[in-house]
């Protein structure tokens, strides 16, 4: 039988879902939400041209708009994934 490897980024999984991308484990108070909001055609494949990024807590009891704790936008996947994994740490430490 195969093993199945999960994805991860910097030591957090990621989870993706169309154009959703989760950075964090649902276990921990904290996740980062990516969603690509505008790409554009290099050759043959889609290039995230805009991103927004945002960290979220993973309380089930709140409304997903109390959830936000920051947001922002990002012109590169790149870019999303390094605020993302800054926002993230930051949060988990307390800090």
């Amino acid at each position: 039988m195969a093993k199945v490897t999960s994805l991860e980024y910097k030591g957090y999984p990621l989870r993706r879902k169309d154009n959703l991308i989760y950075y964090g484990s649902m276990s921990d108070k904290y996740i980062a939400m990516l969603q690509i909001t505008e790409t554009k055609k290099v050759k043959d494949l889609d290039v995230a041209t805009r991103v927004s990024v945002q960290l979220q807590l993973t309380d089930p009891e709140l409304k997903s708009r109390d959830r936000v704790v920051k947001k922002s936008e990002k012109s590169s996947l790149y870019a999303a994934m390094d605020v993302a994994h800054v926002w993230l740490t930051r949060a988990l430490a307390g800090k």
